[in-house]
């Protein structure tokens, strides 16, 4: 009886001494995506060559000091054919693979952040959690007009910073298409200034409907091009 009991606390240290290489943690870094920061990612579950799970995003400096931690309810990302998983080992991850997007979104001159949460977008597209950065709290702040974009349309918006304009795209079926542009307006949000919509359903023809907001004014214009002329023209 002793002896069994003392095998079984000899069995009992092994295991918790063994635990956390067991059942940790997968580890990813992203490097090269930011010219301010790297990342190191941890995910719960991994399986197949993705990662689909509630994770944790450790954003550092140039310096190699951590700056601050946030968390995803659900992380997407995908490993190369060459890439194994492992717990416990790190694992690199190119810009392409990165569930990170780092940029100016809100054209202050200071980089944003925007971490991947699932696909909730249109038709079950990638959708995102944006972070801008606050320089007076030096932190970065989770902005709500920038996540309900990046999780309301087709994939993440795209900035055009020259017009400081956020795009973004969505459809509906086969032959809808939506382009609409929201003007970053400093200390106030966004202001919605242009409707897109491209209407292919007959096959001959393109009905495209412009919508623009000047001086507080919206104007609507209709065009129809023929099919093959417009798909040239694209």
């Amino acid at each position: 009886m002793n002896m069994n009991i003392l095998n079984y606390y000899r069995s009992l240290s092994a295991f918790i001494l063994l635990g956390p290489l067991c059942f940790g943690q997968y580890q990813f870094e992203v490097k090269d995506a930011s010219k301010n920061y790297d990342a190191i990612i941890h995910i719960d579950n991994c399986f197949d060559g993705q990662c689909m799970d509630k994770g944790t995003v450790e954003l550092f400096n140039n310096n190699n000091s951590k700056v601050q931690s946030f968390t995803s309810d659900n992380l997407v990302l995908h490993l190369g054919k060459e890439q194994r998983l492992e717990r416990g080992k790190v694992v690199s991850l190119t810009k392409e693979q990165s569930p990170l997007i780092f940029g100016d979104f809100n054209f202050d001159g200071t980089e944003d952040l925007a971490i991947r949460n699932g696909n909730m977008g249109n038709y079950s597209s990638a959708s995102y959690d944006v972070y801008v950065f606050n320089s007076t709290r030096m932190a970065f702040v989770k902005s709500k007009e920038l996540t309900e974009l990046a999780s309301d349309n087709f994939d993440f918006f795209e900035t055009d910073p020259v017009r400081k304009r956020i795009i973004t795209f969505g459809k509906d079926g086969c032959c809808r298409l939506f382009t609409t542009e929201f003007e970053v307006i400093p200390n106030k949000g966004l202001d919605r200034v242009f409707d897109k919509e491209e209407d292919l359903t007959n096959e001959a023809y393109v009905k495209v409907t412009i919508k623009e907001k000047k001086n507080n004014k919206w104007t609507t214009r209709t065009k129809v091009y023929p099919s093959d002329q417009y798909n040239r023209e694209k």
